[in-house]
C-alpha cells in the first residue's frame, strides 16, 4: 500500500489534488459534491480522482454512483503514517 500511495499522491499528475481528497475524507466521509463544495473543485475533477483513488483501493464508497458516499479504506487507515509522510513533503 505505501508504493500505491506514493505512486498515486505524487508520481502522477492531480497527486495534490487527491492529497486534499484524503484529507478532507479524513475529517468525515462525504459524496463527491459535497467534496467539490468543501475543496472549491469541478464536480467532475472530484469524480475522476475518486475513481483513481477508488481503483487503487485508496478509498471505497457506498451507495449508489451520484450520492456515493466516499471513505477511506481500513487499509489506507493502517497506513496514514504514509500519507502524512506524503504530505509533509508535498507542503
Amino acid at each position: 500500500m505505501e508504493a500505491v500511495l506514493w505512486y498515486v499522491l505524487t508520481g502522477t499528475r492531480g497527486g495534490a489534488n487527491r492529497l486534499r481528497l484524503l484529507r478532507a475524507l479524513d475529517e468525515r466521509p462525504r459524496n463527491a459534491n459535497q467534496i467539490a463544495n468543501d475543496l472549491d473543485l469541478d464536480y467532475k475533477t472530484v469524480r475522476h480522482h475518486l475513481d483513481v483513488l477508488v481503483e487503487n483501493g485508496i478509498v471505497e464508497s457506498s451507495g449508489d454512483e451520484y450520492g456515493a458516499v466516499y471513505f477511506l479504506t481500513d487499509e489506507t487507515r493502517d497506513h496514514w503514517e504514509t500519507v502524512a509522510e506524503i504530505t509533509a513533503e508535498v507542503d
